[in-house]
């Protein structure tokens, strides 16, 4: 019994999935009209480790099922970071429909950073 105990949260971890960024899989998904949670991420970025799991969370939660969890490697994607003026890593977006609905820069609290995604579909 501990051992399947033991073994749930890795189950969680192993169910969530992201799309790195590529300017055909972003294109695709706002053509398509959906919910795209962008992750402007640094692996050297002690913040963007912080939001990880909270985005973990959100990728399992039911409401954003149909949403595509991308992210945008902050030191190669440069041309991302132009075309949408973003400054630092860290910084989350909700695209829905097209267009940019919200951004989130360096937030690490958990129930802050879950509003404000929940709150841009």
């Amino acid at each position: 019994m501990a051992a399947l105990f033991a073994a749930l949260p890795l189950a969680a971890t192993a169910q969530v999935s992201w799309t790195n960024y590529s300017a055909t899989s972003f294109a695709a998904a706002q053509q398509e009209g959906r919910t795209i949670v962008v992750d402007v991420h640094a692996d050297w970025c002690p913040t963007c480790r912080a939001q990880t799991p909270i985005l973990n969370e959100l990728r399992s939660d039911p409401r954003l099922a149909d949403a595509i969890f991308m992210r945008v490697d902050f030191d190669n994607d440069r041309d991302f970071l132009r075309a949408h003026r973003i400054a630092r890593q860290s910084t989350i977006l909700v695209f829905r429909d097209g267009d940019e609905k919200g951004r989130s820069i360096a937030e690490t609290n958990r129930g802050r950073l879950r509003t404000f995604v929940l709150g841009q579909i």
